[in-house]
C-alpha cells in the first residue's frame, strides 16, 4: 500500500475565465438559450473547467446583473488555450452577429 504524499493526492480542478466587455452584437444579435436573441452592447464571459473540459459562454447586456446562455454550447476544449481561443471565436461571432452560436469544431 503506498503511503505518503502520493497516497492521499486528488485531482486538483484546474480552470479559467475570460471576460471581454463592450462587444456590439452585429445585425441579427446573439442566440441565447433563455431569452432568445440579444442585440446591443454586450459582455461575454467563458469559463472552462479541467474537471469536464468543457466551456460555457454566456452573454449579459453590458452593465446589467443578468447573464444567458450563448446557444451552441457547452464546447469541449481539452486545454486552458483552447478554451481562451473559443473565448475570442465567440466574441468574433457576437461581432458578426447573425443568430451568432457558439462556435464548435
Amino acid at each position: 500500500m503506498e503511503r505518503g504524499i502520493w497516497a492521499t493526492r486528488r485531482a486538483v480542478t484546474a480552470w479559467s475565465s475570460w471576460t471581454t466587455t463592450g462587444v456590439i452584437a452585429g445585425p441579427g444579435g446573439v442566440a441565447t438559450v433563455e431569452v432568445g436573441v440579444v442585440t446591443g452592447d454586450l459582455t461575454v464571459h467563458t469559463t472552462w473547467s479541467s474537471d469536464d473540459g468543457l466551456a460555457l459562454v454566456a452573454v449579459q447586456f453590458t452593465g446589467a446583473s443578468d447573464w444567458f446562455t450563448m446557444e451552441g454550447g457547452p464546447a469541449h476544449c481539452s486545454s486552458e488555450s483552447e478554451s481562451r481561443e473559443l473565448h475570442q471565436a465567440a466574441v468574433d461571432a457576437a461581432r458578426r452577429g447573425g443568430r451568432a452560436t457558439v462556435p464548435i469544431k
